[in-house]
Formats: structure tokens, sequence, C-alpha cells
């Protein structure tokens, strides 16, 4: 029957299979222009379905079938398991039986090799001792007959029958009651000859470059006395042209590192024997060049011997670092440290000593040169503490370098000298930092530090500070130079290089000492020190009114503000103004690359107040027409446009007034009552008001004095 399903091919589908087989059925409707037989396709469905049905008969009896053969199969095959798991544990039992067997066997061979050993132990040492009893005998006759002392390829076996003999007659004494002597076997015996050729061997192997004969002979004098002079012999012909450079300290690195790859295919104790080539090393080469190198200089140049033991020193426990890598026994660290320390105590003892006393001399030099450059001979400067300062600076009394001094344009401050005295110092700091001991290493880098406060806070720039004060013009001086205000741009300049150098240098050298909290207290006193003299030289601002009040003198005519002809006033504002704010931009900017920080406020308030103060009482001078006080305004306003390059809201505040007050001379006087009730006239006195409208030159017309009262 054609269209069922079979394993393989496409899953079974009735509705498909059916259509089918109305589509193959004539009459099933199915075909075109075909009529519809519905007998024809009954009688074919019914013949078709009883097909099925014995089709599946056939199938259902296949199936019971393949059943009973598969049962009959399974119990088979449970019956084969079955006897199979009875042969194994048979098989099991054998063997346990057979494992039983083979110790019990083991166990008595192992009983009869103990056995066996205990009788063969003895018979072995009977054997020795007869050997040894042979050998004995011909040193006893005097001539050596066996060929293990005669040939010279057995001086292994002959050094190892030596040895024993050796160790049996040191126990002896020399006369024993049976009168032998025993001299030919001890020092200078053949005890001592064949040791000796042995290590010549060795010495001959080392040449030859054969490490294991090397090997060989070093087990052999592993025994003997005269092991430790193998190893010297080893040590010293390992240096044997190593040190053919200028550079010893890499030379001894390289052996080193050569040495330690070999030391371990020589010798047993490996380690032992590369620690005692290393304090070799130390002791004799390194030694020697240090003292040829330092002992050169250390009276006759202490900047050179500083420099060479500094880099002596460093190059030296870089070595070291490098050894560390190396196995030379349990405490390496502290072993290399004893070395380095036995090279370097004589010198260490005293450094500090040494380096204070040359920074101390070649500060002094580097300062005298530059002054020496000036052609300038320094003058004695006050040394009065800080209250003293700060007492003068109440008083503004004259300072101690006497009357004022014309330094030509020199601030006596040098960017060159301030470099070389920190660089000297920064080198002082690092050699302290190496070659102190850990314990002293704080207090010796106060020291340093002392050194450079006293030489360049002290010597270079507070002396320039106090020289600049000295040089400060009086304040009805005439073309004054205010250099003072280069001084402390300067001296402000340096002191950051010196802050940063504390930061830097000094900082880590201290940082967890109580030398700490003196070194900031130092520091905190030099700073105090120095801004009590900036705020003495707050006298420069009295320089700077002075040169204005000579200005506007010069400058500024009575007719400025009275004109003439008040119909041709054709100037916008006064020459005096331009003039006096001119000089003042060029102070304002000279202040502000002069200092830094909240100084530069404080310094540029007190002379916008005083400036403000000068233009005010100036003003108070004149009378004033109606041009005029146009004029007047017109001055004030060019005053205030400088006033804003101060920053500063008071001195702004202070010129806004004024500009404010300057409009009383020219406003009418029927809005005078109006004008000074206005937001910034309201608060002032009115007596203020009063005295700039007094300045008017019709103030005495009955009208505005009316109006204003």
């Amino acid at each position: 029957v054609k269209g069922f399903f079979f394993c393989g091919q496409e899953p079974f589908v009735a509705d498909e299979y059916i259509e089918r087989l109305a589509w193959r059925t004539p009459g099933g409707g199915s075909r075109g222009g075909e009529a519809f037989d519905p007998k024809r396709l009954l009688e074919e469905f019914v013949n078709h379905i009883q097909e099925l049905q014995v089709m599946d008969e056939r199938i259902q009896r296949k199936v019971e079938k393949l059943e009973q053969q598969c049962q009959k199969e399974a119990k088979e095959f449970a019956k084969k398991v079955q006897e199979l798991q009875k042969s194994n544990q048979v098989a099991f039992q054998h063997f346990q039986e057979l494992d039983e067997h083979i110790s019990y066997v083991a166990t008595k061979v192992c009983h009869l090799g103990d056995q066996l050993e205990g009788v063969n132990t003895p018979r072995q040492r009977a054997v020795e001792a007869q050997k040894l009893m042979k050998y004995f005998n011909e040193f006893l006759d005097g001539e050596l007959k066996s060929d293990v002392f005669t040939n010279s390829e057995k001086i292994k076996e002959a050094a190892d029958i030596i040895q024993k003999l050796h160790l049996i007659a040191q126990e002896l004494p020399f006369d024993s009651l049976t009168g032998f002597c025993f001299y030919p076997l001890s020092s200078p015996g053949k005890y001592h000859d064949l040791e000796c050729q042995l290590i010549q061997e060795f010495t001959s192997a080392q040449r030859r470059g054969e490490i294991s004969r090397m090997r060989e002979v070093a087990a052999v004098l592993l025994h003997f006395k005269g092991y430790s002079h193998c190893v010297d012999v080893y040590i010293k012909q390992c240096q044997e042209g190593a040190f053919l450079r200028n550079d010893v300290f890499e030379d001894a690195a390289i052996l080193c590192q050569r040495v330690n790859k070999q030391v371990g295919e020589i010798f047993s104790n490996p380690e032992t024997v590369l620690a005692k080539l290393i304090q070799n090393i130390f002791e004799v080469k390194l030694q020697s060049y240090v003292k040829d190198q330092l002992e050169e200089h250390r009276k006759s140049d202490a900047e050179q011997y500083l420099k060479n033991l500094y880099d002596l020193y460093t190059r030296t426990t870089n070595l070291s670092s490098k050894l560390m890598e190396f196995n030379l026994g349990t405490d390496k660290q502290t072993f290399l440290s004893k070395l380095i320390k036995a090279i370097f105590i004589s010198y260490l003892e005293n450094y500090i000593e040494v380096e204070i006393g040359y920074l101390k001399s070649r500060s002094a030099m580097i300062l005298q040169r530059y002054y020496d450059s000036k052609n300038h001979q320094k003058r004695s400067i006050g040394t009065g503490g800080i209250q003293d300062l700060k007492e003068r600076l109440r008083q503004r009394t004259n300072l101690p370098l006497g009357p004022s001094i014309d330094t030509h344009g020199e601030t006596f401050l040098s960017q060159e000298v301030v470099v070389n005295l920190l660089q000297e110092t920064k080198q002082a700091f690092e050699r302290c930092h190496r070659l102190s001991d850990p314990s002293d290493l704080p207090k010796n880098a106060f020291r340093i530090f002392s050194m450079l406060v006293e030489f360049l806070c002290t010597e270079h720039i507070d002396y320039a500070l106090e020289t600049g004060l000295a040089g400060i013009p009086s304040s009805d001086s005439k073309n004054a130079n205010l250099y003072f205000l280069d001084v402390v741009h300067q001296a402000n300049t340096i002191f950051h290089l010196f802050d940063k150098q504390f930061n830097d240098h000094l900082m880590p050298l201290i940082s967890s000492s109580p030398k700490l909290s003196e070194c900031l207290q130092k520091k905190k006193d030099i700073i105090e020190q120095m801004e009590v003299k900036l705020d003495m030289g707050i006298d420069t601002l009295n320089c700077m009114i002075g040169q204005m009040k000579h200005i506007l003198a010069a400058e500024q005519k009575k007719t400025d503000f009275k004109p003439e002809d008040e119909n041709n006033v054709l100037i916008q504002y006064t020459n005096a103004c331009v003039k006096v704010c001119g000089y003042v931009r060029k102070q304002v900017e000279k202040i502000r690359n002069s200092m830094d920080g909240k100084n530069v406020d404080t310094v540029l308030m007190e002379l916008g107040v005083r400036f403000h103060r000068l233009i005010y009482e100036h003003l108070q001078q004149y009378s004033y027409s109606c041009m005029g006080g146009m004029l007047a305004i017109c001055d004030v306003a060019e005053y205030r446009k400088c006033a804003k390059d101060f920053k500063i809201a008071l001195v702004l505040q202070l010129f806004d007034t004024l500009h404010a007050l300057c409009n009383l001379l020219v406003v009418a006087p029927d809005n005078l009552k109006q004008v000074c009730s206005g937001e910034q006239l309201a608060n002032l006195d009115k007596n203020i008001l009063h005295s700039f409208v007094q300045l008017r030159v019709d103030y005495r017309s009955a009208r505005l004095a009316r109006h204003f009262s």
C-alpha cells in the first residue's frame, strides 16, 4: 500500500494521506473534469481500512515476537553477569591470599637482609681495618709499595687512606707503649705532602678551566685541614686579571656574578666561598682604592674630598645592593653592612664637621665674590630681634645704617648667588642623607639648614633689605628712585626658592624627628623678621606721595580751574592729572610685580587711601569757576579710572565720593540741597560739604549762601 509512514521517511499526516488516497481514486472529485462518485470513494476507503487492519495485525505479531526474544536474551545476560561476579569473587580471594604470601616472603627477605648486613658490616670493617693495617705497616717500614700510593691517578683513594691514618695518628700519643712512631702520618709528613699535592692539582685544574676536576679535588680536600687554603687559592686566582679597568666597582660586580655561577659546581658550600670572596674584595681591593681616592684630598681640598666620599660611598652601597641578589648565608644584609662600615668608618665619624666647615667657607666666598664684583664694602647691620624691629616699625626711627644712602639702583640681591648657595646646600643635604647615621641625620640636616639661613637669609636677603630701607629717600626728595620695591620683588622670588628647597630637600630628612618643630620655628622667625622689615618699607609710599606732590605743585596752575576765558577751554583734563595718573599706574604695576598674596592688597590699600587724601587736600587749595569745576570733575573722573587699577573696593569708593563732592562745584544753586541729600553725600559731615561749596567763585553771592544754608 503506497503512502504509509515508514521509519526514515517524512512524518505521517492523516489529512494529507487521505487527500492523496482520494486523488488516486477515480471519482474521488479531486481531479479536474471528473464527476464525484461517493460510493466508489466509500468502497475504496473501506478496502483501504481492511488493508491497514491486516498490516496492523502483522506488525503487532512481529512486535510480540521481538519482545519475547528480548526478554529471553535479558535473562541469559543476567545469568552470565552472575557467573562473572562469582568468578571475580574467587579471583579476589586468590589475590588476597597471594598478597599475604608475598608480604610474608618480603618480611622473611628483610629479616634475612638484616642478618646478612649484620654479618657483612663487621666483615667490611675488618677488611677496611686490614687494609689500613697493611698501609700502616708500609709507613712503618718507610717504603710505600702499594699501587694506591705510587699511581698518581689514584690520588683520591690515597687521600682517603692518608686522612683515615692521620685521624688515627692524632688520637694516639707520639710515643705509645708499642714504641711506634706516627710522625710520617702527621705534618710535615705524608699527610702534608698529599695535601699540598691536592691543592696544586686544584690550582692546575682551575687554570685549565676543568670544573669537574676542581669539584673532585675540592670534595677530597673537604676533609683536610688545608681545605680553607684551597678556597683561598680559588679566590686569589679568580681575581687575577679581573681588575684591569678603572671602574673597580663594576669589575667587582662582574667578577662576583661570574663566580656565583661557577662556585656551586665546585664546592659543597658555595655560599661560604662566595661570601669569603666578597669579603676579600671589600677588605683588600675596595678599601685600598677608597683610601687612595680620599687621602689625596682629605686635608687639601674639602670640596673634592666630600664629592669623592659621597661618590665612593654611593657606589659601594650600590655594589652591595647588587650582591644582595646572591646567596651569602642567613644574614647577608648585616654581613655587607659591616664590610661597608669597616671601609668608611674613619671618614664618616667626622663627616658633618667637614661638611659644615666647607659649606661655611664656600658660602662666605660666594657672597664676598659677589660684593667684590659690585665694588661694595658690606656695612654692619642691626642685630636686634623681632621685637626690636617691631619697635622700630612703631616709632619709624632711623635705621642702624644711619641716614639715607644712595644705592645707585643696586638691590644687592643676585639670582646667581642664590642659585649657587641653594645648589651647594642641596648637594650638602644629599651627602648628609647618604653619609649620616640614621640617628644623627635630623641633627646634621638642621646644622646644614642653619648654614643656609645664616648666609642666604641673614647675610644676603636681610642685608639687602636693610640696605634698601636705608636707601629709601625722604618724602620731600625730588626725582626719587624707589629701588626698595625692586629689592622686595627679588627678595620675594628668592624666598620662594628657599621655601621650595626647605620642602623638597630638608623636610624628608627631619619629618619624623623632633628637629622638625625647630626648623619650622626657625623658618617662621625668618619670615616674620622679613615681613617686619617689609612693613618698615612702607615709607616708600611716603616717597610716592611726595613725588605726586611735586608733580601737582609743578604742573597744576590756579588758572586751570578759573580760566580767564570760560568759553575757550579745549582740554578734557589738566596736565597735572595726566602726569599723576601715569606715575600712579607705574607704581601700582611695580607693586604688583614686587609682591604677592595679601601683601599686594595691603600695600595698594594704603597707597590708595594716601593717594585719595592727597587729591582731596589738593583740590581744597583752589577756587573754581563753572568751567573750572567741570574740569575738576574731569580730573577726578580720570583719578577714579586710575583708582580702578588698584582693584580695592575701599579706594574706588573713596574716589566715587570725591567725584560726587566735585559735583557741588558746578551744580545750580537751586539744586544744592537735593545733591547734598543724594545717596553718596547724604552720610557725609555737613562741614565737608560746606568746605567744597566754599570753593566756588560764586559762593559769596547771597543767593548761593541762602540756598546752601
